[in-house]
């Protein structure tokens, strides 16, 4: 464990004055410069000097631990199958899968023709030639689904590695094969932006023949002859405002805007497709509200049809099948309900399932068969299938605690429907459900190449009371040997935001703490939707200090419980969840032994009075829009972690940013530490790491990103005493 004493003086930024007025109450934020005037271009040299300066701390700090972290990284990356791949699932006239080469980044993707068909739709496994969209067979670096004996070669249709070199930065954003299997669409960024390149790829003869945008995002949707792509565009502000419909062979000057939001700066523009593929959805909302509408796949410059025009805090998600449309809303009950409509009155709505209180209705797609739907009963997942008679079926899960989902169908009629499952202490398990027999076919479990033995650990679901009395969820896994005698190690982890749950899912990496003799929780706080809407709605607005003391009262409850006590805790959250990190680290120092915050949301109050920034108008809904509403400012003031920063010791804390994060802006984790600096009355380490390349998911590439949690890792565990 080293102090700063141990290491040259920390970087320093000067304090520039800045004072701003808003409803009566002077503000001061010396650090304001780190923001620099020509973002996203960031030059201002003072701006660059400083993080770089930060970025050389961090690397003087972590040096003497570098054998830890490298340690760690051999641990993370022995779990992981190197030539991983996924399952191969059925799309029209072909099965695609995904593969990693070893020693590969990123995904590789195959696709084979559908017939003669996969040995058990696609569980045969060992097969031969793979051969390169517009090549020649190439010789297969791995082992692949293979196909009735290898009568038809795999295609590779798209490779990763190869469009990622000399990319610092690569993320594939989508991949979507045209309906007649002739053309693939791609969305690509190689910044960290979020503003994607989409291009069309000829794959008979592998090569781009069309870049449509320079600025999308979200997935493309082709309409029914393979000739046309609908697709959405952020704007200088990186908001997603417009769909439009780009003819395969024209110009882009040619491209029509279907809809562009115009009405709310705030809402974002999305599309989608329905199951049966007869539509294309058009939407448009913020996190509280929804507005749909649709155009036939086939003439997708037909007028677009509303479905059901905008009401504040009325959110719906529509699918298709037989003629009707299924929509979840919750225009009668806040844990929502299904309707139905038919496309020809798609404002006239009839419940098929009515709102409960204790069942949440997550969503439903509609196929041939089987309305599917994903509900959560007490806090876990529940997978359900529904005939249009209304007979319905549970799909049978087998541990108490676990996550659980539909894992991609893309078929209007599949023979069976996909499953993912995991748990704290069962790795990802990929099942077809089949509906006739009702039987749960195992087709893979994660791999654990290094060795697993699940019965080396242990997993709990404990309720934990709040301090206003509400029991929150908190999920733990130990080793077996793990005492609780108030003197273990811990690590807790929580988001709390956006009615996002963390699921008590499987995670390779944390086996390095358990083996240590860690313990590991999450929290599931109100903020997220774990128990119902409304724990997100407990959460939110004017009540977003619940998931701040939530997550307090889940590490004393646990303290209560001998898992650990107060400095044995290390805590971890980003973006949101980072907020929460800064927000605790004020209110309740004594109790963390370190702090993890990721791309951290703390500079609230000055972001939510920019409503230039991306990040500002579409999050009122979230956080209250302290530009107008007095009692919001103070809300957010009263909180926000950088406003709140004050003359006291504080944990050892990690920080991390991306100078190209379009969500949370590179300056917010700078400024945020820079106050840090120039209050904390403590020795202990704090670092700040900006990813010069990268933005808000850190860096790209999964041996990358790995090396990126060990070093999380290896902070926690020389920090923590």
């Amino acid at each position: 464990m080293n102090k700063t004493s141990d290491l040259p003086p920390p970087p320093s930024a000067e304090q520039r004055s800045h004072k701003y007025t808003r409803h009566d109450q002077e503000i001061e934020d010396p650090w304001n410069w780190l923001r620099d005037k020509g973002y996203p271009n960031v030059t201002d040299e003072a701006v660059l000097a400083y993080l770089k300066a930060e970025n050389a701390y961090f690397e003087a700090a972590m040096a003497p631990h570098r054998p830890l972290v490298d340690e760690l990284f051999q641990e993370m990356k022995g779990r992981i199958k190197e030539d991983e791949s996924s399952v191969p699932i059925r799309d029209g006239d072909w099965f695609y899968w995904w593969a990693y080469r070893p020693g590969a980044q990123y995904h590789s993707w195959y696709r084979r023709k559908a017939t003669p068909p996969l040995d058990g739709e696609g569980q045969g496994w060992g097969d031969t030639s793979i051969k390169s969209a517009g090549s020649s067979t190439v010789t297969p670096t791995q082992s692949l689904p293979h196909q009735g004996g290898g009568l038809n070669a795999a295609e590779l249709i798209y490779d990763e590695p190869a469009e990622a070199e000399g990319h610092e930065y690569f993320r594939l954003g989508a991949l979507e094969s045209s309906p007649d299997g002739r053309l693939l669409a791609t969305m690509v960024d190689a910044n960290g932006s979020e503003r994607f390149t989409l291009k069309v790829r000829d794959l008979e003869t592998g090569e781009d023949i069309e870049t449509i945008t320079e600025v999308g995002i979200g997935s493309p949707v082709w309409t029914s002859d393979s000739k046309g792509i609908v697709f959405t565009e952020v704007n200088d502000n990186w908001r997603s405002y417009r769909a439009r419909y780009h003819r395969l062979g024209t110009s882009t000057d040619d491209d029509k805007t279907l809809y562009e939001e115009t009405e709310d700066q705030g809402f974002s523009v999305g599309i989608d497709d329905s199951q049966d593929r007869s539509l294309i959805f058009i939407s448009t909302g913020d996190n509280t509200t929804t507005e749909v509408r649709f155009v036939p796949a086939s003439d997708p410059l037909a007028e677009p049809v509303l479905i059901s025009p905008r009401r504040q805090g009325h959110e719906y998600s529509p699918d298709c099948a037989h003629g009707k449309l299924w929509i979840v809303t919750n225009d009668e009950h806040v844990n929502f309900r299904l309707a139905e409509a038919n496309v020809a009155n798609p404002d006239e709505w009839r419940t098929v399932i009515p709102g409960s209180d204790r069942v949440y209705l997550m969503g439903a797609a509609s196929y041939r068969d089987h309305i599917l739907m994903h509900q959560r009963v007490d806090g876990l997942d529940q997978l359900i299938l529904r005939t249009y008679d209304g007979e319905e079926t549970r799909v049978p899960l087998k541990e108490a605690s676990y996550s659980a989902g539909f894992a991609g169908n893309p078929e209007f009629a599949p023979d069976a429907y996909r499953i993912g499952y995991s748990s704290m202490v069962t790795p990802s398990t990929v099942y077809d459900y089949h509906a006739g027999s009702g039987e749960l076919e195992e087709l893979k479990v994660q791999e654990i190449p290094s060795g697993y033995d699940a019965s080396k650990y242990c997993t709990e679901r404990l309720m934990v009371a709040a301090r206003d009395g509400r029991q929150v969820p908190v999920s733990v896994v130990y080793p077996a040997g793990f005492e609780k005698d108030g003197e273990g190690k811990l690590f807790l982890y929580a988001y709390g935001a956006y009615g996002h749950a963390i699921p008590p899912g499987f995670s390779t990496a944390r086996i390095s703490l358990l083996d240590r003799g860690w313990a590991f929780a999450i929290a599931h706080i109100r903020g997220g939707d774990d128990l119902g809407y409304n724990w997100y709605l407990e959460g939110k607005l004017d009540k977003r200090n619940n998931a701040f003391t939530d997550f307090v009262d889940a590490a004393k409850g646990l303290i209560d419980a001998k898992f650990t006590r107060a400095g044995r805790i290390a805590v971890n959250g980003g973006s949101a969840g980072g907020e929460l990190m800064g927000v605790v680290a004020n209110t309740d120092p004594d109790l963390w032994g370190a702090v993890v915050a990721d791309v951290p949301f703390v500079d609230v109050l000055n972001t939510m009075l920019d409503d230039t920034l991306p990040l500002t108008p579409g999050e009122w809904p979230e956080w209250g829009n302290p530009l107008i509403d007095k009692a919001a400012f103070e809300l957010i003031r009263g909180y926000s972690p950088y406003d709140n920063v004050k003359r006291q010791d504080y944990p050892p804390m990690l920080i991390t940013g991306g100078l190209n994060d379009p969500r949370v802006t590179y300056w917010e984790p700078a400024k945020w530490c820079a106050k840090l600096r120039a209050n904390k009355t403590d020795d202990n380490l704090l670092l700040l790491k900006t990813n010069m390349g990268a933005g808000h998911g850190g860096k790209s590439g999964r041996w990358e990103h790995l090396k990126e949690v060990a070093e999380s890792f290896a902070f926690v565990l020389t920090q923590v005493k």
